[in-house]
């Protein structure tokens, strides 16, 4: 799935390799009805070509979210699929976080430059732009996608061989309207690899370092990078200390151990936030923890449990008035514990 927003374009993705092309297909179609079911998202293109199925899903004013489920052949990202409790869905994750740039063959040949190797010798040509991403870091198991639009449309309809296909329905529930745009992303990275990963994302983007929270009681500490306060934000959590292979690493590292290195939740911004999750529970959402945080603390969160069709973990979060904290000690605490629940 890819996500596309406003300055820049933020992509998760549910592929699919040869291997388990039957199995993890199946999971495309639920994973786009569960985003619409639970998320302010609408189903507003389909499509499929010769390498992919694709549903793209908008909000004005978000990033939008792309999910794609690939017709087969080699998948770059399968080597960090290859944890535990990865291996059920082996060719699934959120794979792509993009993002705008004026001018992308200026951009690769000055990544070039740098030694940045990407999937792709040159841009690929989309019906409305160019497109082109990076190798999968060694540090995250993400990759970073650049596109240059061409005029006011935004697509990423490939130039040919598209087939159109039906939209899928958006509930009518009304609390839907209260979750807006997305937050931000949040990847879990080893210790070891903890500055290397933040480094090597900014190096690539225009975002830069804003600061972090250590919860040295559970061995994690929670760093964000941000590009300017309405966009969404780049969130990187690590242990402390490295997972030294004894029983109690603290929740992050033993997410690490279990699932990878990867993406682990995306947050959406929520108005309303105790009535929208009493509403999604209602309509069968289940969680990890309860609402943590106050209106007087500036902002309120949740954990979904996550889910069984992309692996990812969706939080809820509502900012309250001029706080610019983004997160507080007390919540990055609750909800790094929850993490250990999974």
């Amino acid at each position: 799935m890819l996500c596309a927003g406003r300055q820049g374009d933020f992509s998760m993705v549910h592929p699919d390799g040869e291997n388990l092309q039957r199995q993890e297909t199946e999971h495309l179609v639920p994973a786009v009805t569960e985003l619409l079911r639970y998320t302010g998202h609408s189903c507003t293109r389909a499509f499929a070509d010769a390498s992919a199925a694709t549903y793209v899903l908008s909000r004005t004013g978000s990033a939008s979210i792309i999910l794609r489920s690939r017709s087969g052949g080699w998948n770059p990202f399968e080597p960090f699929n290859t944890a535990p409790a990865a291996r059920t869905l082996q060719n699934t994750r959120l794979e792509t976080l993009v993002f705008a740039t004026p001018d992308i063959k200026e951009y690769v040949a000055l990544q070039k430059e740098r030694g940045v190797s990407f999937l792709t010798d040159t841009p690929i040509k989309l019906r409305y732009g160019l497109f082109i991403q990076t190798t999968p870091s060694p540090y995250t198991g993400n990759s970073l996608g650049f596109v240059e639009w061409s005029g006011e449309r935004r697509s990423y309809l490939p130039v040919s061989g598209v087939g159109e296909e039906a939209l899928l329905p958006k509930p009518p529930s009304f609390y839907l309207h209260d979750i807006t745009m997305i937050d931000h992303a949040a990847t879990r990275v080893q210790a070891t690899d903890r500055n290397t990963a933040i480094l090597e994302f900014i190096s690539l983007t225009n975002y830069h370092y804003d600061f972090a929270v250590y919860v040295k009681s559970l061995n994690s500490v929670t760093s964000v990078a941000r590009h300017r306060k309405n966009d969404f934000a780049m969130v990187f959590t690590s242990g402390i200390m490295p997972d030294k292979g004894d029983s109690e690493p603290g929740p992050t590292e033993k997410f690490i151990r279990n699932y990878g290195t990867r993406v682990h939740h995306i947050a959406f911004r929520t108005e309303n936030i105790q009535q929208v999750v009493g509403a999604l529970g209602a309509d069968g959402l289940a969680y990890l923890l309860d609402l943590v945080g106050s209106e007087e603390e500036g902002l309120r969160q949740i954990f979904s449990v996550p889910s069984s069709h992309t692996m990812l973990v969706t939080e809820y979060i509502q900012r309250y008035g001029d706080f610019d904290g983004f997160f507080t000690r007390s919540n990055v605490e609750r909800l790094t514990e929850a993490t250990g629940r999974q």
